[in-house]
């Protein structure tokens, strides 16, 4: 009698076990890194979007046991939105991949998002930067990580405009981010009593920025406003040297700058530029650590803002999914959503239930070339937003998903 039952009672956790592990998907959790490898938004992630996920799993694997496997895969989405969603639909459909990380380019994000939407997949929007996706366009299967636009714009256009640079004219680059970057820096400036006297829009990728400096010199604006990234802002600050915009007494603010984009530059062209960021190597004791064991893996480059949030967002996806048991897109973001954030790069958080990931957000100033005392020692802090006041309020959003 006594055996039989000890023979059931192991029978039913042998059952168990089997039922838990057939929640995760073919015993393996595949996460995609669909990102820009060879474009212009290339350094703020690309392949070192790919080293962060993977040490993401390292910590992960860790931390303790799980009865999962994980594989890592990437693609280039060419910043293109239908590139995007043919590898998203390919990978859900067919390649057994249960999460999309990194998403730089908010066109090809919303796209994916969609999708994910319709398959019940899960998205980690870990570096576009479009509001929409907790906006309007949230969904119950994607998490926005690290910044976003309107972060950005509020962070860095009122406190602009407080310190003299109350005129203004963009040159925005021309897609979905740099339309809501542009439109909402422009709204930050007039309600912080600043004028904004124009725009220009340029294509993705441009090499040759003559004809929008000279529309933003004319405008006699104290304040170029760059709503773009990467390669975009980087040539448009060196073509400006060139045209004489520091000495006519115009200022740039990068409105989504990363460290990537001042290393290019250098401290003799970036310094005194005004960018917020969630993110610095150099803030702690946690971040340097991290960062320099990135750097010995990624050729020695300090990460970005948008790799350190596909770290912390992969981290956290697989704690997730363990705690679920599962891998389910609705299942793991719903966990996602209900346990505490905790990383040695964005420290304690919370994600809302639009899906925004909330925590302090960092204005810096590019250092003057004498202040830098080491490799990558570009930033200075200016100020430390706190959490509950770095993103939109989660009333003013517009997601059907909050109640």
């Amino acid at each position: 009698m006594f055996s039989t039952r000890v023979r059931m009672v192991a029978l039913l956790a042998a059952f168990s076990a089997v039922a838990a592990q057939a929640q995760i998907s073919d015993g393996v959790v595949r996460i995609g890194v669909l990102g820009d490898m060879s474009g212009p938004y290339s350094d703020a992630g690309g392949a070192g979007a790919v080293v962060a996920a993977r040490m993401a799993v390292e910590d992960f694997q860790a931390g303790g046991a799980s009865d999962f496997r994980i594989e890592i895969v990437s693609a280039d989405h060419q910043s293109k939105a239908d590139v995007g969603s043919a590898i998203a639909r390919q990978w859900y459909d067919v390649d057994g991949v249960d999460a999309i990380a990194d998403l730089t380019n908010s066109a090809v994000a919303l796209a994916v998002n969609e999708i994910a939407r319709a398959k019940g997949k899960a998205v980690l929007a870990t570096s576009p930067a479009t509001s929409a996706l907790t906006g309007k366009a949230c969904s119950p299967t994607t998490i926005q990580w690290t910044s976003d636009t309107w972060m950005l714009t509020h962070a860095i256009g009122d406190a602009v405009v407080r310190s003299g640079g109350d005129s203004w004219f963009f040159l925005s680059v021309d897609y979905t981010f740099g339309h809501e970057l542009e439109r909402q820096t422009g709204e930050v400036v007039q309600r912080s009593g600043g004028r904004v006297l124009g725009s220009v829009r340029h294509p993705l990728n441009t090499q040759d920025f003559s004809s929008f400096l000279l529309q933003a010199q004319a405008s006699k604006a104290k304040i170029i406003g760059l709503a773009s990234s990467g390669a975009d802002t980087i040539n448009a600050i060196k073509q400006g040297a060139d045209f004489g915009i520091r000495r006519g007494g115009q200022q740039f603010a990068g409105l989504m700058t990363l460290i990537t984009d001042v290393h290019a530059l250098g401290l003799e062209s970036a310094q005194g530029l005004l960018l917020a960021e969630p993110f610095y190597w150099d803030l702690n004791e946690g971040t340097r650590a991290w960062s320099e064991r990135f750097a010995s893996l990624h050729r020695g480059r300090k990460p970005t803002m948008n790799q350190a949030g596909v770290y912390a967002g992969v981290l956290h996806y697989l704690k997730a999914v363990r705690a679920a048991g599962s891998d389910d897109g609705r299942k793991a973001i719903d966990k996602m959503k209900e346990l505490p954030t905790d990383d040695p790069l964005f420290g304690p958080g919370t994600i809302r239930q639009d899906g925004r990931k909330i925590h302090p957000v960092y204005l810096f100033e590019v250092k003057k070339p004498a202040e830098s005392k080491y490799p990558w020692d570009y930033y200075k802090l200016r100020a430390t937003v706190p959490a509950e006041k770095a993103f939109r309020p989660i009333s003013e959003g517009g997601c059907p998903l909050v109640q």
